[in-house]
């Protein structure tokens, strides 16, 4: 079988290679189908991000995957069953929230991640995983299946949404996503299906985005001029720091789920923070998810149009030129690897 392989920060050390994946005791072994692509894969090859396999001067890039099972040692998994992985594995002492598998907590930092901190990824022909960190997917998604890992991001922010609005006692009524990447693309899915007004701005003015945020049920704004002044939740996916300003202003729960990488001191007005304070506003960072978010975001893209997820996927790079994928091209929203 054929997998990628790269090395943190030499993109030129990017290569395919073969190699032997054959069963593991006590895991599933899986055809891998689809990879996947992100903004991390492109930093880890490009910056350096990333860590690698101990002892290792590669690793298997890809975190997003799509599967199908080959063998399993548990009847909760059957040959045939269209399965994504889970990319966090817990801390091996563990901290407090490892403990309890919500490792998309942890406190120390010592957890590893699938194709980004210290275990190979889900960019081959075929992979293991053990049954606990893999979610069984509705057979009928097909290709749309390698949206669970992102799908799963936006699932948690909604859930850490919902467990604030409770305690608050605030009614989410209506919901504002900036950034039409799949991210935010996704987080607008997950909002329609709660029944949100939900607003999504991106600066591009036309092109798939406009019409996939439309063919949703939400509305789409170039700009934050046409958004009403307060609205109940914000998602920010971009990262850009007058956005996550503009939110917190705006929203009284906001979720940054978007980084930057940049360090460039912005212009703050204090409104905000008072506007905060008088509000009982909150806002807060994600990453990853836990299994429950995983579950929730198989369930969200079961019951999602399959035209308008399929309509996410919108380039696809076989994996013999799997750098390809790293290159960003106008239109793109979710690029793949075909690792067929």
């Amino acid at each position: 079988m054929r997998a990628a392989e790269v090395v943190p920060g030499e993109p030129a050390a990017s290569r395919v290679v073969d190699r032997e994946v054959g069963p593991v005791d006590g895991e599933l072994l899986v055809e891998g189908l689809l990879a996947g692509v992100c903004g991390t894969d492109v930093e880890i090859v490009r910056d350096g991000f990333g860590r690698l396999p101990p002892g290792r001067g590669h690793i298997v890039p890809f975190h997003e995957s799509l599967g199908r099972v080959i063998g399993s040692p548990t009847p909760d998994f059957a040959p045939g069953d269209l399965v994504a992985g889970v990319v966090r594995r817990p801390d091996p002492e563990p901290c407090p929230a490892c403990a309890v598998d919500a490792w998309d907590f942890c406190r120390n930092g010592k957890y590893t991640e699938r194709g980004i901190k210290e275990l190979d990824g889900y960019g081959a022909q075929r992979w293991t995983v053990p049954p606990k960190f893999a979610v069984k997917l509705d057979p009928t998604l097909g290709d749309a299946g390698v949206l669970t890992e992102p799908t799963s991001v936006v699932a948690k922010a909604w859930a850490q949404v919902s467990a604030v609005a409770a305690r608050s006692h605030l009614p989410v009524r209506s919901a504002l996503i900036t950034g039409a990447g799949p991210i935010g693309l996704l987080a607008a899915l997950l909002g329609v299906q709660r029944g949100l007004e939900v607003h999504v701005v991106d600066r591009v003015t036309d092109g798939r985005k406009p019409d996939l945020v439309t063919t949703l049920g939400a509305t789409y704004h170039p700009d934050l001029a046409g958004v009403a002044a307060e609205v109940d939740v914000a998602i920010e996916c971009t990262g850009v720091p007058s956005l996550v300003w503009e939110c917190a202003r705006r929203a009284s729960v906001t979720v940054v789920a978007g980084i930057s990488g940049e360090h460039t001191p912005v212009p703050l007005d204090p409104g905000v923070f008072d506007g905060m304070v008088l509000g009982n506003k909150t806002v807060f960072g994600t990453v990853n998810a836990g299994l429950p978010d995983y579950l929730a975001a198989a369930t969200a893209l079961s019951e999602a149009s399959r035209p308008w997820l399929n309509g996410l996927i919108t380039r696809r790079v076989p994996l013999a030129r799997f750098t390809d994928a790293l290159e960003k091209e106008p239109d793109d929203v979710k690029v793949v690897v075909d690792l067929a």
